[in-house]
C-alpha cells in the first residue's frame, strides 16, 4: 500500500509517502509561512522526488485535528479532493496522537498539547501498550492549569510533547512528575501519520469527512453571540 500522508493542522506543515514497512520521504517545514500556498507544492515535489504519481496511490491519510482552524481546513480540504478525484481512500489521525508517537518508549504516560490561546490547550493523554499508543483519555480543549491540576493526582512520570512547549516551560518546573521531550520529539512526522493511517478504518464518506475542531472558529462563536444577544 502506498500512502500520502498531510498534516496542516498546526504550524509544523508536514507531508510524507510510506508503505507498510518503509517511509520514502518526508518533508517538513516549522515556520509562520503560508500552508495554503506550499502545500500542494509540497505534495507534488515529494512524489516526484520518490518516483511515485498521484495514480500509484492506495490512500490519503490526513491529520484531522484539534490544532488551526485555518491549517485544517487547507489539509483537509486537499486531502479530500485528492481522495475524491483520485478515487483513492481516505483516513483521519488526531493530531495529538501523531505527536504522542514520539513518546513511545517513555515508561509513563505521554501528554502531547498544542497552545489553543487564552490560557488554553488542545490536549491529549497516551501510554504505551503493546508497543501502541493508546489514548488514557479523549483529545480535549481545556485550561493548562485545569490540566495540571488533573495531571499533578497522577502518580506516574509524564512526558509532555509540545512544539508550543517553550510558552509553558515555567509552569512545568513546579510540576513534579514532568520531562519534557528534546525539540525533535515535540513536533509531529507525517511518517508517523502515515503509518498511523495505515492501521487506520477508511472514512466510509469521503464528502461528509469533517475536521476535530473542538471548538467553534473565532467568527462563528462571535456570530452567534451576537445572534443571542438579539
Amino acid at each position: 500500500m502506498h500512502v500520502l500522508a498531510i498534516d496542516s493542522s498546526n504550524l509544523v506543515m508536514g507531508v510524507a509517502v510510506a508503505t507498510e514497512d518503509k517511509v520514502l520521504g518526508e518533508l517538513m517545514t516549522n515556520s509562520k509561512k503560508n500552508h495554503s500556498e506550499r502545500l500542494m507544492p509540497a505534495i507534488s515535489r515529494l512524489l516526484e522526488d520518490v518516483g511515485i504519481g498521484p495514480e500509484d496511490l492506495d490512500r490519503i491519510v490526513v491529520a484531522k485535528g484539534p490544532g488551526s482552524y485555518t491549517g485544517l481546513r487547507i489539509g483537509i480540504t486537499i486531502a479530500k479532493m485528492l481522495a475524491w478525484t483520485l478515487k483513492k481512500e481516505l483516513a483521519g489521525v488526531s493530531s495529538l496522537e501523531v505527536v504522542a508517537q514520539n513518546g513511545r518508549y517513555f515508561n509513563g504516560l505521554v501528554a502531547p498539547f498544542f497552545d489553543a490561546r487564552r490560557g488554553q490547550v488542545f490536549a491529549g493523554l497516551y501510554q504505551n501498550r503493546n508497543g501502541h499508543m493508546e489514548p488514557v483519555m479523549s483529545d480535549r480543549l481545556l485550561l493548562m492549569e485545569d490540566w495540571l491540576a488533573e495531571l499533578e493526582n497522577v502518580a506516574r512520570p509524564v512526558l509532555f510533547l509540545s512544539n508550543d512547549l517553550s510558552k509553558w516551560q515555567e509552569r512545568l518546573k513546579g510540576f513534579p512528575q514532568a520531562h519534557t521531550g528534546s525539540p525533535a520529539e515535540r513536533v509531529p512526522r507525517a511518517g508517523e501519520l502515515a503509518r498511523l493511517g495505515i492501521e487506520k478504518e477508511p472514512e466510509s464518506d469521503i464528502h461528509h469527512f469533517l475536521p476535530t475542531y473542538l471548538r467553534l472558529a473565532e467568527a462563528e462563536a462571535n456570530w452567534l453571540k451576537r445572534q443571542r444577544q438579539e
